[in-house]
């Protein structure tokens, strides 16, 4: 039966990303002008994705979502191929030491949030149509977690352990709900602490970064460095901040601090309320999703909504627990907020299936 879309939702997404610009241009204003003598640098691409992402919404909200359904080994495959394209020197760029990207005029795509979405759209179809063998692990499990396992090392080879970790875990929770057993989970839990006590042996550069999380004091001028200018920001804040525009650590004393570090800024200008009112809507939005994703009898919907909720959740909470010291830095950026157009069409896209999976109840 067909019904409106989840109204809430879309307008929820649209207030966080229109104060997302607005703090963009709080964060970056300062840096932009330096660097480009274009206060307004940033602003103006973070915009004009942010206008390209609604007209996605609009579009994919009317298709017929059983396309993605029959054509997720398509657009698997062509993940597939653009992570490995990006990693051939002269055809990906390097930004912060990550092969990542494609370098399109003055603007970046960055293939690994795209293959985020498309391991999402393949496992939700994957579960959908294997629903009888998910709990055989060898025929069932092992099958698609060798899948996960290439596009990881893709990613792994830019190198971007932030993107890869956002991506396992999402894809992870998702054949938990599948009705996988839990003592596999307590098994594949321990095989991945040995793979990252061996992505740390390989890569020392992680290493420095644990050592700076636990104390950044260590290094407080290389790898400690952003993890104190962050609570620098976050500590004055208190309860109703600093003001708009009266942060002081965007004064280039947090690197970037539009992309990955958006919600130290914030947390300064606007204090504890604006941390509340941010992580509220973020819990708001994955909130309407796991609604949406309960109310679905078609499996392949339900599978596909709940991978795109937790995915969003995920990396919001990464993120967040990133700038707060909680883990060490990983480069995620902070879903519909941080400046970084895949990003946010990824997350725009994401709405856009949700919504039109909003409009079925069957």
């Amino acid at each position: 039966m067909k019904k409106k879309y989840d109204k809430l939702l879309l307008i929820a997404v649209i207030i966080i990303a229109i104060f997302g610009i607005v703090m963009i241009y709080s964060a970056s204003s300062i840096w932009a002008e330096y660097k480009y003598d274009d206060p307004f640098k940033y602003v103006k691409a973070q915009s004009a994705f942010f206008i390209i992402g609604l007209f996605l919404i609009f579009v994919i909200s009317k298709i017929n979502i059983d396309i993605l359904h029959k054509r997720a080994n398509l657009i698997l495959l062509i993940c597939f191929i653009l992570l490995a394209l990006v990693l051939i020197p002269g055809i990906g760029s390097i930004r912060n030491g990550s092969r990542s990207w494609f370098g399109i005029g003055g603007l970046g795509i960055q293939p690994s949030e795209f293959a985020k979405l498309g391991l999402i759209i393949y496992v939700a179809k994957y579960l959908a149509s294997n629903q009888r063998i998910i709990k055989d692990i060898k025929k069932g499990v092992l099958p698609i977690l060798l899948v996960i396992g290439v596009f990881f090392v893709l990613i792994m080879l830019e190198p971007d352990f932030g993107t890869a970790m956002v991506i396992v875990l999402t894809l992870v929770v998702m054949i938990f709900i599948s009705g996988v057993k839990i003592s596999f989970f307590v098994k594949i839990s321990l095989v991945g602490l040995l793979g990252i006590v061996g992505l740390i042996i390989v890569a020392p550069y992680r290493m420095e970064r644990i050592v700076s999380f636990l104390n950044p004091w260590v290094d407080p001028l290389g790898s400690g460095y952003q993890i104190i200018q962050s609570l620098y920001a976050i500590g004055p804040g208190g309860l109703l901040g600093q003001g708009f525009l009266e942060s002081r650590q965007k004064q280039f004393y947090l690197p970037e601090p539009q992309t990955d570090f958006i919600f130290s800024i914030i947390s300064e200008e606007f204090g504890f309320l604006g941390i509340l009112i941010v992580s509220s809507f973020l819990f708001f939005i994955f909130y309407r999703i796991i609604r949406i994703a309960l109310r679905q009898n078609d499996l392949f919907k339900k599978y596909l909504a709940f991978g795109l909720g937790f995915g969003i959740i995920i990396q919001s909470l990464l993120n967040i627990a990133v700038v707060i010291g909680l883990i060490p830095v990983t480069g995620v950026t902070l879903p519909f907020m941080s400046y970084g157009g895949s990003s946010l069409l990824v997350s725009m896209i994401s709405i856009g299936i949700i919504l039109n999976i909003s409009q079925n109840n069957h």
